[in-house]
């Protein structure tokens, strides 16, 4: 009973290594520098390390984009405005939130 017992209490600590971690803006540069990801349905973008983003949804899109105060920004031409999300990753997963608590996810491509 008490190795039971044992195995609930650590239980919640193996669950908890699996989930999604805030990263900061460095973390967020090495995340996706030189990265490409999969947003599933053919679509997916990369980001160079030149600060240049491409997205493809059925067409390509250029933008750029960076890290400011922990998060990542990107802006689509012709709009001048800048749209920053909250980066978190879980293995291969990128999770993107923005303002409002949406959410985005993309896995590395292969």
């Amino acid at each position: 009973m008490r190795r039971f017992a044992l195995i609930l209490t650590l239980w919640p600590g193996f669950l908890a290594a699996e989930e999604f971690r805030q990263l900061t803006g460095d973390q967020i540069l090495t995340a996706l520098s030189g990265q490409k990801l999969d947003y599933g349905k053919g679509v997916w973008q990369t980001f160079d390390d030149t600060m240049l983003t491409q997205y493809f949804s059925g067409r390509p899109s250029s933008g750029r984009w960076s890290v400011r105060e922990d998060r990542y920004c990107s802006l689509w031409p012709p709009s001048d405005l800048w749209a920053c999300y909250d980066v978190m990753q879980e293995g291969r997963v990128i999770r993107f939130v923005d303002d409002n608590g949406g959410i985005t996810e993309g896995t590395y491509a292969e």
